[in-house]
């Protein structure tokens, strides 16, 4: 699947340009993301994007909603096993979200680097950026607690650092010609959520 997404007769104007702006920060990075661009990938007539969007930051806002929603569905949280089933269940789930990402989404991954580099530079960004992910956090502080964590804030923290690190090396850093495969992301998985609920699972290493 692109960046871009699939379209329907029932997508809107605005979804259109916002993932046609995705599939560009995949594509060409943040200098090739325009107004103009963004109406040429999306096939829409010169101005279009303006109207949706009238200024970059508005555009930049717009894509981030967009792709909030994108990786919501490709994360999938809802669908996961039930937390309360112990850390070995949730360490599952999460292992199959990663390794959905990795292999069928690698350009939404791509284009959210962009996006949170931007951010970095641009203080009104950065609070909009922020302010999307927290839902995200929130679900996994919540399905944390249910796998018996008794700090699930900072357990956040460490679960997301060590996805979000082993996503960004293996779609654009020094790990990119290499994909793990699921049982390899569930075992890495496994152990790091052991370590932090101090629970035995069955299947990691070591265990």
């Amino acid at each position: 699947m692109s960046a871009a997404g699939p379209s329907s007769p029932s997508t809107s104007r605005a979804d259109l340009v916002a993932d046609a702006s995705l599939a560009l920060l995949a594509e060409r990075g943040m200098r090739g993301l325009t107004h103009r661009a963004v109406d040429e990938a999306a096939g829409l007539p010169l101005g279009s994007t303006s109207n949706v969007a009238r200024t970059r930051q508005a555009l930049l806002e717009l894509a981030v909603r967009r792709h909030a929603e994108r990786e919501a569905r490709v994360l999938a949280l809802e669908e996961m096993p039930d937390p309360s089933g112990g850390p070995g269940a949730l360490a599952d789930g999460l292992a199959l979200a990663v390794h959905r990402s990795l292999t069928r989404h690698r350009e939404l991954l791509i284009a959210r680097y962009e996006l949170a580099l931007e951010a970095t530079r641009r203080p009104e960004l950065r609070a909009f950026y922020d302010r999307t992910g927290a839902v995200f956090r929130e679900q996994l502080a919540a399905m944390l607690t249910a796998a018996g964590s008794a700090d699930p804030d900072r357990h956040v923290l460490s679960l997301v650092a060590w996805a979000d690190g082993l996503m960004f090396s293996c779609a654009a850093g020094s790990f990119s010609s290499r994909t793990p495969g699921l049982e390899e992301i569930r075992t890495g998985l496994r152990e790091l959520l052991g370590g932090l609920l101090g629970a035995r699972i069955d299947g990691a290493a070591g265990a």
